[in-house]
């Protein structure tokens, strides 16, 4: 059983929208921003890290042939203030 004092959820990213007319050579190092943006904005906090798993799998096509979507597991502790 999970500790009650943290909140998790499973997403999925489009980064296909995020990436729309960016060019080749920055579209992995785009969507990695873009996956932490949408952390930033869904758990409503700045403290946000993307695991390497993530990372492999944004980059595992290369820096061109980004993957359309990715499903994400957010985690937040929750702050008494």
């Amino acid at each position: 059983v999970r500790s009650p004092d943290v909140i998790t959820r499973d997403y999925t990213v489009n980064l296909h929208k995020a990436l729309h007319g960016i060019g080749f050579k920055r579209r992995a190092p785009r969507a990695v921003k873009a996956i932490r943006e949408f952390a930033q904005k869904m758990m409503k906090t700045n403290d946000v890290r993307v695991d390497t798993e993530v990372n492999k799998f944004v980059w595992h096509k290369g820096v061109k042939a980004v993957p359309y979507r990715v499903r994400v597991r957010l985690s937040r502790r929750k702050n008494d203030d």
